[in-house]
């Protein structure tokens, strides 16, 4: 159904981590990229490449706008792919994780366009409630940095937990300051957290996996985000001097755009909620 190539974390693995060390010597000012050919963009696969599909199959054409979408599995190698011009731009991820990446990698990678948020929820196949979490129950949540800094504090702000004071986007664990019902957490790779739903008791999972593993999180949620002031907008990224390609311009208009807003809205059902 998708027109996208599929590319496995594990056949790209070597080619991260050659990304990832090459990228530590590269600067921004150096960046520009040939804007003759198709703009290939790195995407998750839900929602973010369903929604560049949706462009690239109504919208694109008529902007004058040759559209490539390439669907990753990982939070890892689309932004090393975008550094190292692998690719024109990415569309997944929100400004904490980003941030966070940046500093770690050496990478150059900035914003272009918010385009949607993805809820962060609880869930679990063996209770209906949050309340209903037994004394030492089995919490997964995702094991990068400011994905679990994330699940810390949505299960702070339900009341789940309290956080110390002061925590902020690296939050672990070890700060949490109250657990009343001694809830043990299971740290995983983001995308296995729905996969682990048989084996613990609730897991944190982000919107996009929910999505992919048929979960609603609009209304299979034992507790979800707020959208209210929220941080965590998806947005398109380019590699730092690529914001004035023309054809990016034209993507970030289309995906902004009043179609792809009602794409969001009539196709997720406020499980991907549009952010303009």
């Amino acid at each position: 159904m998708r027109n996208a190539t599929k590319l496995t974390t594990a056949v790209l693995a070597a080619g991260a981590l050659t990304l990832g060390l090459s990228a530590c010597g590269s600067s921004g000012s150096d960046s520009a990229s040939d804007t003759s050919g198709p703009l290939v963009v790195a995407a998750s696969p839900t929602p973010h490449a369903e929604i560049l599909n949706y462009v690239k199959e109504n919208l694109a054409k008529k902007a004058g706008l040759d559209l490539e979408v390439k669907e990753f599995t990982d939070y890892v190698t689309p932004n090393t792919a975008t550094e190292d011009g692998s690719v024109d731009a990415n569309y997944f991820q929100n400004q904490p994780y980003l941030d966070d990446f940046n500093k770690k990698r050496g990478t150059h990678i900035v914003p272009v366009v918010t385009v949607h948020l993805e809820p962060l929820g609880l869930y679990s196949h063996k209770v209906k409630s949050a309340d209903a979490l037994k004394s030492g129950a089995t919490i997964a949540v995702p094991n990068d940095s400011v994905n679990e800094a994330r699940a810390l504090k949505l299960l702070d702000a339900n009341g789940i937990i309290t956080l110390k004071d002061g925590v902020g986007n690296e939050a672990t664990p070890s700060d949490i300051a109250k657990n009343p019902k001694n809830l043990t957490f299971k740290e995983l790779e983001a995308a296995q957290t729905p996969r682990s739903l048989d084996d613990v008791d609730a897991a944190v999972v982000n919107g996009n996996y929910a999505i992919e593993a048929d979960l609603k999180p609009a209304s299979d949620a034992l507790v979800l985000e707020s959208a209210k002031n929220n941080p965590y907008g998806n947005f398109l990224a380019v590699k730092d001097g690529n914001e004035d390609d023309p054809r990016v311009k034209k993507l970030a208009k289309l995906l902004t755009s009043a179609e792809v807003k009602k794409f969001i809205d009539d196709k997720y059902a406020g499980s991907v909620l549009a952010s303009f």
